[in-house]
């Protein structure tokens, strides 16, 4: 679009004048849009701000961007599931921003969907436009604030943007607006609305790109299974893995998003920053899971070119679709939100520039307050949504322990992980850890368990570090102190000065066979680590790289003291404890090798093998009874009749294996239509669970057997059934 633009906003009859206007511009004007006078009293920048611009091209965002909110709705939102989240009377904890935020009942829930969805879709047609961007954003920013374990940085911009479009007059252009107000209908709009949403759209790139000068994501150890994705593939036919991880996937991301925002900007470069912001989108839609993002910042890049770029662009298709299309001609007439030449500024026009200079600060600083907002600091500042640092840290979660504590009895009892909640973010942040374990301490009375303290031990490793304890587990969070403008004072430091070991873990993973598996731990003085060994670990050891541990075997009732270098064998099915005992932090790992997978492993290769040469022919021997299943048991559901548990999980796995190559195998057509068949289901539990929830408030709830039934049929699934698990998920452990 950009290219068709760029080649086609001047005709030849216009080439002259247009030279003999740009040799009288200075370079300023020529790169930026205005000259440096512009911007020397508050008068000349109310006027520069407010200057008449085309509609166009914000016309088509306004329309682009309701569309894709219209459908996120339904998808990211949760408008298909809501249900399962908001279900009336389940005992469930919520993690709202604010503690009074409460959900309302499930019917009302869906009401203020409806509400979101209508508002949507009000923006993209331009209809009723000031209501349809109210019910939109209230109902937005409502949900937003209700969960905090759902805040993702492009989250937060859809609510930014539907904030601004608020404000914008961007229903002058393609709207229905327009159709029922002829003075709305193609009149120009301030430049101020182009301004807000390009520099938005700027911060997002660049403070991306700031957020990555990160010494992790430079070094490259962010997003390092990245670089295994098949995307990267063609990468991978020059450079290794590990180069392809350093300089593409961390150099890269980094290089574009300091670059893309100036590349869009300026006239010169602006085909080239499409083309890679493009390119960068349609990856990212295929290596995360991010609902519209990609597609929503695809459809911003226009908006840095010329406004008027839209009317080149329509004017390039037939006649016969004019009237259904966006208007080529007339140009657009004149409006009284711009400030021109011969007019006087009024005060909209001072309050919206002022608007715009104190949104833009705003934006500017907010990803970097920190400092005001300390509570909600853990290893990483702030809540994860709004500083637009994307992708700049992984973690992994080796182990989970929430140990309660009668307070009248002193009877200890320990609590699944996750219990009462629908979320696992509570696990990286202060602030819900303590929501969690308020929330928990009102549950557990209900099972005889009077005045409970709550203690958490959570192990975390963030950007391949050694795992280690992210709080206290010393603290009863209940009681514990949190403010969200001091200091956490039971967050544990990260070990920073252990980050060196990175490059040693990747030397030690090489040097192991494909059985064992190594899992590396970092504690602090004073503290202990109670493990459970597994009866399916049947070789597990722990070998210190740093510091001082004393090891407990609970059943044998003995001590071992190892220093650096020094490993002790676990035995397995037994409890053992490792306490470190240095001044220092101490450094060591598990080494184990999964006996009975290993096992089982071995198993499946010789029934493998078995199995190809009866297929061929080279098999003399005739099978036994027990065995027939592997040439009469491969279709669906057969192997429910097999007897034996082995050739049981082998054929299920040979089934699913086929599954999966078939998927992977798929033409386009088969592909477009599994994602076809998927969105439908999708959308028609969304629309009939909703149907139901009006129903419901309009005419109130109908019989239980009823209610059931639409329910019912309302989840029903498509009829293929998908495999998305290999065989490790169901018999593997990847937690000792």
């Amino acid at each position: 679009v950009c290219l068709i633009v760029l080649t086609s906003t001047m005709d030849k009859e216009t080439v002259p004048a247009a030279e003999r206007a740009v040799e009288t511009e200075s370079m300023m004007k020529r790169l930026f849009g205005f000259e440096k006078e512009d911007l020397s009293s508050w008068h000349r920048l109310v006027c520069l701000l407010n200057r008449p611009t085309d509609p166009a091209s914000l016309g088509i965002f306004r329309f682009l961007f309701g569309m894709i909110m219209a459908i996120d709705i339904t998808q990211e939102r949760g408008l298909s599931h809501l249900d399962y989240k908001y279900l009336d009377g389940a005992p469930v904890c919520r993690f709202p921003l604010f503690s009074f935020l409460q959900p309302l009942p499930l019917d009302y829930m869906y009401l203020v969907y409806v509400v979101m969805l209508f508002g949507a879709v009000g923006i993209m047609l331009g209809c009723f436009y000031r209501l349809s961007c109210l019910m939109f954003i209230s109902t937005y920013w409502y949900i937003f604030f209700l969960d905090k374990t759902a805040w993702n940085n492009h989250s937060y911009l859809y609510g930014l943007i539907g904030f601004q479009l608020t404000f914008m007059d961007a229903n002058r252009y393609w709207s229905i607006d327009g159709l029922r107000n002829p003075q709305k209908k193609n009149s120009q709009v301030p430049l101020w609305n182009y301004t807000l949403l390009r520099f938005q759209i700027f911060i997002v790139y660049f403070i991306a790109g700031i957020k990555k000068l990160d010494a992790d994501w430079v070094e490259g150890y962010s997003m390092s299974y990245l670089a295994h994705h098949w995307l990267f593939d063609p990468f991978r036919m020059i450079l290794p893995n590990e180069m392809v991880s350093l300089l593409v996937v961390h150099g890269g991301g980094l290089c574009l998003d300091l670059s893309a925002g100036y590349l869009l900007f300026f006239d010169a470069t602006r085909p080239f920053g499409i083309f890679f912001v493009s390119y960068f989108h349609c990856m990212n839609s295929q290596l995360f899971s991010i609902g519209m993002f990609a597609y929503t910042m695809l459809a911003t890049s226009p908006l840095f070119c010329y406004p008027d770029w839209p009317r080149h662009f329509f004017a390039r298709f037939p006649e016969i679709l004019r009237p259904v299309l966006p208007l080529t001609s007339p140009p657009p007439q004149p409006s009284t939100s711009c400030v021109y030449p011969a007019s006087k500024t009024r005060f909209k026009h001072k309050l919206a520039t002022l608007f715009t200079i104190l949104y833009l600060a705003e934006q500017f600083f907010l990803p970097y307050s920190h400092f005001i907002t300390q509570g909600y600091n853990n290893w990483t500042n702030g809540l994860y949504g709004y500083s637009w640092d994307m992708m700049v840290h992984s973690r992994s979660h080796q182990h989970v322990k929430i140990t309660y504590k009668d307070g009248k009895t002193g009877d200890v009892g320990y609590l699944n992980p996750g219990v009462f909640t629908q979320s696992r973010r509570w696990k990286d942040h202060g602030d819900m850890l303590k929501q969690y374990a308020t929330c928990l301490s009102r549950h557990l009375p209900h099972y005889n368990i009077s005045d409970p303290e709550i203690y958490f031990d959570i192990w975390v490793s963030i950007n391949e570090r050694f795992q280690q304890r992210i709080f206290d587990p010393r603290v009863n969070i209940v009681k514990a102190d949190w403010s969200p403008f001091r200091p956490n004072p039971w967050l544990m430091p990260l070990l920073v000065d252990l980050s060196p070991w990175r490059t040693k873990f990747q030397e030690i993973e090489g040097s192991l066979d494909n059985q064992t598996e190594i899992v590396f731990i970092a504690d602090f003085p004073g503290l202990l680590l109670e493990n459970y060994v597994s009866e399916d670990l049947g070789n597990t050891s722990v070998q210190v790289l740093q510091g001082q541990l004393n090891v407990e075997i609970v059943d044998e009732k003995k001590n071992y003291t190892l220093q650096p270098g020094e490993q002790k064998q676990l035995p397995a099915g037994a409890y053992h404890k490792v306490y470190t005992v240095s001044e220092g932090p101490s450094c060591y790992m598990y080494i184990y090798v999964n006996t009975t997978e290993a096992a089982l492993q071995r198993n499946f290769t010789k029934l493998f093998e078995l199995q190809e040469r009866v297929r061929n022919g080279t098999e003399t021997e005739p099978l036994p009874p027990e065995l027939q299943s592997l040439i009469t048991g491969e279709n669906e559901g057969s192997e429910a009749n097999v007897m034996d548990p082995v050739v049981q999980l082998f054929l299920r796995r040979q089934r699913r294996m086929k599954e999966v190559k078939k998927r992977r195998e798929a033409n386009v057509c088969e592909r477009l239509n599994r994602f076809t068949v998927k969105k439908y289901y999708m959308l028609r539990r969304a629309f009939l669970m909703t149907a139901i929830a009006m129903r419901n408030l309009a005419v109130g709830l109908p019989p239980l057997e009823q209610l059931t039934r639409e329910v019912a049929f309302a989840n029903m699934k498509e009829p293929e059934t998908e495999a998305s698990q290999d065989l490790k998920d169901e018999v593997g452990h990847d937690e000792l």
